[in-house]
């Protein structure tokens, strides 16, 4: 059977030895496509697989091309430049003077715009793409709506690449280049925190994934890909105007993303491909059936969009990818031996040692009181479980120990450090991990990935590191130990599998495994037997007693008493926001107030506890 690597590299030869005796016109059109494509690979990057749709992306372009058209036109410049590093290299310093430019103006505008959500933020791209399309129109040392002229070729070793034939080998060269490091990007752990961007933010930051640094980062990221675009474009045309960059063209690049498959990068290049080889059969064909008086090229072009993302919901790739499943597979992951002294190890607390301490505790939601007055620490070496009814005000009190909420009074002691309004990463720095209510998963990715995900503070490497793949060592280490957890919990058979396609209860396992692969010094399981079969539940808390063992102080929220009064060494029980026992098993189930509360009543027989 094939697999992936190689029939990339078969397309790729073919490409390259079909390339001269492609014709001209041809040739332009590849240039185009190229071009478009590289956009579009950013595009995949943000909106696919981080979740920021952005419209604005051709104004990123037009940074490019107007840069170096500037460098290169401007005679104040040139005869300046000129004398400095010679006529040849002008083109070279355009790209980085817009590289510089569309880093500096992507990082404002991405600061204030990756924090918007729902319609807001698409809304705000095609504010400012608007706002640098009328710019590029409006500074007369840009040329003004004519445009700037006269751009010189790119010189590479001698050679002029001052034909759509050179030129296009250059542009597909790079759009290679751009897939390779993107793809490694995205097979790492960097890649990983990335993926956790689109729907689960909450679940990242638990994890010490800074959620709003790496959206900043990625609409960088698609920022620069959209400028070397730009560059590329000004020095094929050799002129530039502000009309490629205004907000249509912005909308065709999402589409090409869309289309293609938004969270697949080569489905960037599919879809850059069908969309402009559609546009140019349509402007050859419509005019000769309705003539040319009216732009009916717009009309179906938006028709047949329509229609193919109604047929092809997730985009074209993932079709493809699914007709070829017979006869392509996956190429496996090359990484070299693992060494678990790669990655960060944590000192474990002597037992006993007071690991959180929360003190007269509130929680306000406007009038309504979710927590009150409630005081409870966790000690290493022990399981606490925290009891109650439904809205009794469990899971907000683990929101508040975990900083994915803050307390509106009270305090939250973790390790020694008042965490105050600490981000729930902060916690997760010094040694906290936790499960949720609602399992948070990354549904389509591998159990393996999920897991691996537990451990991103537990490794430093970063993004360019990542692209260029000398993260491999540190990778090796972070997949062979999340395997480990998840053979540790009884899940070795499913790592490979999609974490969607596991039943509820082994999902809720493979988030205490995530939470294990940070090698935290506290466990904060928020119901995790629900849905769990009996022998799983054995299995379960078997677990928990061989962590509670090595050290761990492990916070349980759970609704099955027999599970939490047979594993619990304290019990403290919440109702109605309010804490109404506190002790052994044995002392919360004697309590009347209990029983009245929770348990059943006075005249209910007492849980039997198996020791």
């Amino acid at each position: 059977m094939l697999t992936t690597r190689t029939v990339t590299a078969l397309a790729i030869a073919a490409l390259a030895l079909s390339w001269h005796f492609l014709p001209d016109f041809t040739q332009v059109i590849m240039g185009y496509i190229g071009l478009y494509a590289l956009v579009a690979v950013g595009l995949v990057l943000l909106t696919g697989v981080g979740g920021m749709t952005s419209f604005g992306q051709a104004a990123f372009v037009g940074v490019g091309a107007y840069a170096t058209a500037f460098i290169c036109t401007s005679p104040e410049v040139t005869r300046w430049l000129g004398a400095s590093v010679g006529g040849a290299a002008l083109p070279w310093v355009g790209l980085l003077f817009g590289l510089v430019i569309a880093f500096m103006v992507a990082w404002i505008l991405g600061t204030i715009t990756a924090k918007l959500q729902g319609h807001y933020l698409p809304l705000c791209t095609i504010a400012w793409g608007l706002s640098l399309y009328y710019l590029f129109g409006n500074m007369q040392f840009l040329g003004g709506q004519t445009g700037l002229r006269g751009i010189p070729p790119l010189v590479i070793g001698g050679l002029s690449l001052d034909t759509p034939r050179t030129m296009g080998v250059l542009i597909w060269a790079v759009l290679l280049i751009a897939l390779w490091l993107m793809h490694n990007l995205l097979d790492s752990r960097e890649g990983r925190a990335i993926r956790a961007l689109k729907r689960g933010r909450i679940m990242a930051e638990s994890v010490g994934v800074n959620t709003a640094h790496y959206r900043t980062k990625l609409f960088v990221l698609a920022a620069l890909l959209a400028t070397l675009s730009g560059w590329l474009y000004a020095h094929m045309q050799r002129f530039v105007s502000p009309a490629p960059f205004n907000l249509n063209i912005g909308i065709e690049y999402l589409f090409m993303a869309v289309v293609g498959g938004a969270g697949h990068l080569w489905g960037a290049v599919l879809g850059a491909a069908v969309i402009t080889l559609l546009k140019e059969k349509l402007q050859d064909i419509l005019p000769m059936l309705f003539g040319t008086a009216g732009n009916f090229e717009m009309i179906v072009f938006g028709l047949l969009m329509v229609l193919v993302l109604q047929r092809f919901a997730n985009g074209l790739w993932p079709t493809l990818q699914r007709l070829t499943a017979g006869f392509i597979a996956r190429s496996p992951q090359k990484l070299p031996a693992a060494d678990a002294t790669t990655l960060d190890q944590r000192a474990m607390p002597e037992a006993g040692d007071v690991l959180m301490a929360a003190s007269h505790v509130t929680k306000r939601f406007g009038g309504l009181v979710a927590n009150n007055d409630v005081t409870m620490d966790l000690r290493a070496g022990e399981v606490h479980a925290l009891i109650g009814p439904n809205g009794a005000g469990k899971s907000t009190f683990f929101n508040m120990i975990s900083g994915v909420d803050s307390a509106s009074d009270g305090e939250v002691r973790f390790m020694g450090q008042i965490m105050g309004d600490a981000p729930s990463r902060r916690f997760a720095t010094l040694g906290l991990a936790r499960t949720f209510q609602h399992v948070r998963i990354l549904g389509e990715r591998s159990v393996l990935e999920n897991v691996a995900l537990g451990a991103h503070q537990r490794a430093h490497r970063g993004w360019i590191s990542s692209m260029l793949r000398l993260d491999r060592k540190e990778e090796s280490a972070l997949l062979a130990d999340a395997r480990a957890q998840i053979e540790r919990c009884g899940l070795g058979d499913l790592a490979d599998q999609p974490a969607a396609s596991l039943p509820l209860g082994q999902q809720r396992i493979v988030e205490i495994a995530r939470a294990l692969a940070s090698h935290p010094a506290v466990l904060l399981l928020d119901e995790p037997a629900a849905g769990l079969r009996h022998l799983e539940k054995q299995a379960l808390a078997d677990l928990l007693r061989q962590l509670r063992a090595q050290g761990l102080g492990i916070l349980v929220v759970e609704h099955d008493m027999g599970f939490v009064m047979n594993l619990a060494d304290r019990v403290t029980v919440l109702e109605f926001g309010s804490v109404i026992a506190s002790g052994t098993p044995a002392e919360v189930q004697r309590n009347e107030r209990v029983l009245r509360a929770y348990l059943g009543g006075d005249d209910e027989e007492e849980i039997e506890v198996a020791r």
